[in-house]
């Protein structure tokens, strides 16, 4: 449910947390240290304190964060608890109806990805089309672990972008 930035505001920090916990994946504890460094005035200020909360944790929590994030569109492996965000999110980019070859190449790039770098293939992918996702599977395998790491936060930090503009009003 949308609130707006003056409600968030006036929460207390349960309620807070409530609203926002799931803006990054499986990880309220931004949202809870977020509401320490209210009051926002607006938007691009709660974004900015948080995306910052996370740059700030170091890399054993980023590391965490980056983990709670499911494979892409590898229903074989995803998680029973694969929260509402990222279900809508794979929906709309269309990885509920990949074919089979699709399918088949994601999960050969899933597996080489993780193995490679420790943790999932993470993209905002609320603008792209199955093709690109896939583009960008096959590019990014390549890349050096510590730019893929920092690539990986990027693209949570976009997610958490998407997010916020769907659960904050005004």
């Amino acid at each position: 449910m949308p609130h707006s930035l003056d409600d968030l505001n006036r929460m207390d920090r349960a309620a807070f947390v409530a609203a926002l916990g799931a803006v990054f994946e499986d990880s309220p504890w931004v949202a809870e240290a977020a509401w320490d460094r209210r009051p926002f005035a607006g938007k691009e200020e709660l974004r900015a304190a948080m995306t910052a909360i996370v740059r700030e944790s170091g890399p054993e929590r980023q590391r965490a964060l980056i983990l709670s994030h499911p494979d892409l569109a590898d229903k074989a492996t995803r998680p029973a608890n694969l929260t509402a965000f990222s279900q809508t999110e794979q929906a709309r980019a269309g990885l509920n109806e990949l074919t089979e070859e699709e399918i088949q190449e994601q999960r050969a790039l899933n597996r080489a990805y993780r193995a490679r770098f420790g943790f999932p293939f993470i993209m905002a992918v609320r603008f792209s089309t199955r093709p690109e996702i896939l583009q960008g599977m096959r590019e990014r395998v390549a890349n050096d672990p510590a730019v893929e790491f920092g690539r990986a936060l990027e693209e949570i930090y976009k997610i958490a972008g998407f997010r916020l503009d769907d659960l904050v009003v005004g």
